[in-house]
């Protein structure tokens, strides 16, 4: 029996996990019916802090039978991308204004059979994505300035997943629009599917002190349930 995926996938961001007990945290994410693990990649340049490398991803996907949402937040990722894409079911993600030569990056991820991705900065305007939207997989709306966990979301985002959804669709485009940053059960998940986005990133909303994992992602599962992404 085949089943098909929801209209709005739910990627948690292991960011805000417990890292002391990240494979735990992990699971319970999947047991709770999340579709994707989004893992951010940071390297200290492109954004302030460092967080996972090679051999924690690979226990992350050691971890869960999902796909791995991977979010380079690397300068030049092109360096990375041999150690860290290791299996055909991972989607990579990079960043337009880390990337020298974006069109080569994309590419090689997709030489490895894996849907590729690029994000976009809140500063950074669609231009930078247009020449290789053809070729991609996902694009990556950064509703927060990327780096922290737990900042608010940036209302402009909205805009640009509503113009980037209208040109995908005119286009004919086999696009998924996912945007990252403070969205939570309510409006900012409410809107960003409204403005066309069909995979929603959320890291505290998910993992925090004050409900289970399960209850948290169930709550944002509701908030948009019957939602389609675009109608807006």
């Amino acid at each position: 029996m085949t089943t098909t995926a929801p209209q709005v996938q739910i990627a948690p961001s292991v960011l805000a996990a417990d890292f002391g007990r990240l494979a735990r945290q992990v699971q319970d994410a999947e047991a709770a019916g999340a579709d994707l693990i989004h893992v951010d990649v940071m390297d200290g340049r492109f954004v302030p802090n460092i967080s996972f490398g090679e051999v924690v991803v690979d226990a992350i996907r050691a971890a869960t039978g999902l796909p791995l949402n991977l979010h380079l937040m690397v300068h030049e990722p092109a360096r990375l991308l041999p150690g860290l894409v290791k299996d055909a079911t991972d989607q990579v993600l990079v960043h337009a204004e880390a990337c020298a030569h974006l069109h080569r990056t994309v590419g090689y991820i997709k030489e490895q059979g894996c849907q590729v991705g690029v994000a976009i900065n809140p500063a950074t305007p669609l231009s930078a994505v247009e020449e290789v939207l053809p070729d991609l997989d996902i694009v990556l709306v950064m509703a927060v300035n990327p780096g922290f966990g737990g900042q608010s979301f940036i209302p402009s985002a909205l805009g640009k997943l509503r113009r980037l959804h209208r040109t995908i669709a005119e286009n004919g485009y086999a696009v998924q629009l996912e945007v990252d940053g403070g969205v939570k059960a309510g409006a900012t998940a409410q809107d960003s599917v409204a403005a066309g986005a069909q995979i929603l990133v959320a890291g505290t909303a998910i993992f925090n002190r004050e409900q289970p994992v399960a209850e948290a992602l169930a709550a944002l599962r509701a908030s948009v349930a019957g939602l389609t992404p675009g109608a807006a």
